[in-house]
């Protein structure tokens, strides 16, 4: 994921990775997602992270994954 995106600090929220310049963990995001609450929801709650930000941070996790799951079939494998 793109450095600019997200950071780790062991001294800001025990090295969690958080949104570059923020205390707010990524992965706050996945569990409002996952939870069924809307981006909305998430950036009304955490309005120190830009819809920009958040956007780009679930395309390059999609983009990782894609990258794995490519990777892992052309080993013949299964993700």
């Amino acid at each position: 994921m793109e450095t600019s995106l997200v950071s780790r600090n062991p001294e800001i929220m025990s090295g969690a990775l958080c949104f570059t310049g923020t205390r707010v963990l990524v992965k706050n995001l996945f569990d409002y997602l996952e939870g069924a609450s809307s981006l909305e929801d998430f950036l009304d709650d955490f309005p120190s992270v830009s819809r920009e930000k958040a956007v780009a941070v679930l395309e390059a996790a999609r983009e990782r994954l894609s990258t794995d799951a490519l990777a892992a079939c052309t080993r013949g494998r299964r993700i």
